[in-house]
């Protein structure tokens, strides 16, 4: 495996030609100039070939060669003008089926490592938000009953508040009406007391009348015996 120290892109890390000389040199227990050379035999090589209109078929690494593009019309993806593309001959590289394998085998493991990792982050973030919904719950119990408690004296105050100009008002209101009770009683025993007072001297005149007719007729009878 090659060694880098490049920036990784969405597929992974870039890797030039001195980095890949650099894990040559390593692998092989060389100088970097041999290795450099080495490297540079071998891609002389394959370009040399396909060149010269030859195949390069390394077993299990893939296969070099060239193919023949005909002429075409483009688009320019930023002007959308329309461009022509002349016909071309272009390398190109068939990777062989143990390289398919290898990349396969290596990528599957990766992915399953990586997916081993998210599953392990994914359950430390809930055990973490376990933790804090259980230390926030268990905080709560002895704010909320101090809470509750505010809210009960603030609804009794204000149910008191309300209560007390209702009770006031309704306290007016019966004094209010025994006042008027106590006048009517009061005009209504005025008329009465004055009709009693004037009947007790007709009563009483009438008395003194009926004892003086007694007195006369007492002395009538006693003149004629």
């Amino acid at each position: 495996m090659v060694q880098t120290g490049a920036a990784p892109t969405p597929k992974g890390r870039i890797v030039n030609k001195a980095q890949l000389i650099d894990a040559v040199a390593m692998k092989l227990d060389i100088s970097r100039r041999s290795a450099g050379d080495t490297v540079d035999a071998v891609l002389d090589g394959i370009t040399g070939a396909i060149i010269s209109g030859d195949k390069v078929s390394l077993t299990g690494f893939g296969t070099f060669e060239t193919t023949r593009r005909a002429a075409r019309t483009a688009r320019n993806p930023r002007t959308g003008a329309s461009v022509a593309v002349p016909a071309a001959t272009v390398p190109k590289f068939r990777p062989g089926q143990a390289l398919k394998d290898e990349v396969n085998t290596t990528g599957g493991r990766k992915r399953a490592a990586a997916k081993k990792t998210a599953a392990k982050k994914a359950a430390a973030k809930k055990t973490t938000a376990k933790r804090t919904a259980t230390k926030v719950a268990a905080t709560r119990p002895a704010t909320r009953p101090a809470t509750k408690a505010a809210a009960k004296k603030t609804t009794v105050k204000a149910a008191a508040k309300k209560a007390t100009p209702a009770k006031a008002t309704a306290k007016k209101t019966v004094a209010k009406a025994a006042a008027k009770k106590t006048v009517a009683k009061k005009t209504t025993a005025r008329p009465a007391a004055k009709k009693a007072v004037a009947k007790a001297p007709a009563t009483k005149a009438v008395a003194k009348k009926t004892t003086v007719k007694k007195a006369a007729a007492k002395k009538t009878t006693a003149r004629k015996r």
